[in-house]
């Protein structure tokens, strides 16, 4: 394939929007070793399998490929210059970013959304490139949201929120779950999802004082629904949060938590959020969530995917 078609197959690729992670292990001196990728995806939950690929033409293609172990690190939105510091050619790039040592005695990259440590499962031959298919031994997730790559550019879902306040009368609303389970307010006639007028503050300090009331540690992770109340005159923006791996359900004094299963059991007299929550429960049986966008009547529900086989160079 001639330059001008790579160049267009690459384009074509960057279509799907991806996380981006920093695949690490230690060379054979021991030293510290990384690169920037998006080439990753989970494979298998029994046994825990991922997989990311690796360009031939890598200065660290044997050091990978023949590891014992390795880790993903998925990126944070805050650690775009640590994605450019892996994937650029940089002296010492872990002087750069504040890291440990996990388990194996791989580097994990501190602030990371998530990271997982592998046993090296197996190796496969790919063109151009090797997949490395790890066994997961410990992993990890602070629930932060991660950094996206689009078309050969960054994008940040929740940090990208600020912009869609259109007007002063703007409701921001935290779909929190963790552990099957989702929480919930008591409202006058039923149900409802903890909220806050955005009033002069922005969206990030909106959600703070939100979950600051509900005395809970959760994290943003991106925007769920958009619409516009047109009979109240209000704007809502719902974001999907979640809380770190292995937290357990905290009392909250304002709130109760309830299986995800029976959400549709509870009375919601809002329709515009009896449909949200009903489009939630769909969307987490399979893990699969979209973006609606629309007013309290009618709207389009976009999916987005965060895997793909596309390595950020």
């Amino acid at each position: 394939m001639d330059a001008d078609k790579r160049r267009q197959l690459r384009d074509a690729f960057g279509a799907f929007m991806t996380g981006v992670t920093v695949v690490t292990t230690n060379d054979a001196q021991g030293q510290p070793i990384g690169f920037t990728a998006n080439s990753f995806s989970s494979v298998s939950l029994d046994p825990a399998l991922l997989l990311v690929s690796i360009d031939k033409r890598s200065a660290n293609f044997e050091n990978f490929t023949q590891c014992p172990h390795f880790a993903i690190n998925i990126l944070a939105e805050q650690q775009k210059e640590t994605s450019n510091i892996f994937a650029q050619k940089v002296a010492d790039r872990f002087s750069l970013v504040k890291w440990r040592k996990g388990e194996f005695n791989t580097p994990l990259l501190d602030e990371s959304s998530a990271w997982f440590e592998c046993a090296m499962h197996q190796v496969i031959d790919a063109g151009d490139h090797a997949i490395l298919i790890g066994k997961v031994e410990q992993f990890d997730s602070c629930g932060t949201p991660g950094l996206g790559y689009y078309r050969g550019a960054y994008f940040t879902p929740y940090q990208n929120a600020e912009s869609l306040i259109a007007g002063p009368n703007v409701v921001v609303s935290a779909l929190i779950e963790s552990a099957g389970q989702a929480l919930v307010v008591k409202k006058e006639n039923g149900y409802g999802l903890p909220s806050q007028t955005v009033n002069n503050r922005s969206v990030s300090e909106t959600l703070n004082l939100l979950f600051t009331g509900l005395n809970i540690e959760a994290n943003p992770g991106f925007v769920y629904s958009i619409w516009e109340d047109r009979q109240k005159k209000q704007q809502h923006i719902v974001f999907l949060c979640a809380q770190p791996t292995g937290s357990t359900l905290p009392a909250v004094q304002k709130g109760e938590w309830v299986d995800v299963h029976t959400l549709a059991q509870l009375p919601v007299p809002d329709s515009a959020l009896k449909s949200l929550v009903d489009r939630f429960i769909r969307e987490n049986a399979v893990g699969n969530y979209g973006l609606y966008y629309g007013d309290e009547v009618e709207g389009s529900v976009r999916h987005f995917f965060t895997a793909s086989h596309q390595e950020v160079v």
